[in-house]
C-alpha cells in the first residue's frame, strides 16, 4: 500500500499496533504487516518520525530498553493515547459508514421510480 493512502491514519494504526502491550519500532513494523496481510509495509523512514511525533504529542511514551545484547526504544500508550485511540476509532466508524453508503448502488423506491 502506497505511503500516501495511509496519511492521516498512520497515527491511529500505530495507537491500535501498541495498545495491548509496550513493543519497540521493529515489532510495530512487523505487527502492523501482520495486522493487514502484508499490505502495509513501513518503512524506518516513515515509522520511527510517526513513532517520535506521537512521542512528542504525548500519546505514547519511550523508554529505552536493553535486550538481546542491543539497546532498542520502546513504546507504549499513554492515557492520552488511548483516548486518542478511542477518538480515532468512532471517527474511522463514522467515515467507513458514510463512505460505504455513497459507493453502494443508488436505490430507487418503488413508489419514486413509478412517478418519474
Amino acid at each position: 500500500m502506497r505511503a500516501e493512502a495511509l496519511k492521516g491514519h498512520l497515527d491511529a494504526l500505530l495507537l491500535a499496533v501498541l495498545e495491548p502491550a509496550p513493543a519497540h519500532g521493529f515489532a510495530v513494523m512487523a505487527e502492523l504487516r501482520r495486522r493487514t496481510n502484508g499490505t502495509v509495509d513501513l518503512e524506518g523512514g516513515t515509522l520511527y518520525p510517526a513513532l517520535r511525533r506521537l512521542e512528542e504529542a504525548g500519546l505514547i511514551a519511550g523508554t529505552w530498553t536493553t535486550g538481546a545484547g542491543r539497546r532498542r526504544r520502546e513504546y507504549e500508550l499513554t492515557e492520552l493515547g488511548r483516548a486518542a485511540l478511542r477518538t480515532e476509532r468512532s471517527i474511522w466508524r463514522d467515515f467507513v459508514s458514510t463512505i460505504g453508503r455513497a459507493l453502494e448502488p443508488a436505490h430507487i423506491e418503488p413508489t419514486q421510480a413509478a412517478t418519474a
